[in-house]
């Protein structure tokens, strides 16, 4: 239903399922890459080998669940509204 209505607008109809998409790959590869790097090179430089990678990685978990959560929510929200401006 939801896709007939689209393409009645004459608008692309899978182009929220790839700004979801894109948004919450985004969310989990930029932190976690952004770990690696920082925390190898400091594990390098410091000499704790391991640790700072782990404990950055931890972090950058961390950020990757709040950030797929808020844009969840946010996504959600935008599909709840369309409903209710359907009805």
């Amino acid at each position: 239903m939801v896709v007939e209505e689209n393409k009645s607008k004459n608008s692309i109809w899978w182009k929220p399922a790839v700004e979801v998409f894109s948004e919450i790959s985004t969310w989990i590869a930029l932190p976690v890459i952004a770990a690696a790097i920082g925390g190898k090179s400091l594990d390098e430089r410091y000499g704790t080998k391991p640790y700072l990678l782990l404990a950055l990685t931890g972090v950058a978990f961390l950020i990757s669940s709040y950030g797929i959560v808020k844009a969840v929510k946010k996504y959600a929200a935008k599909i709840k509204k369309e409903e209710k401006n359907n009805l």
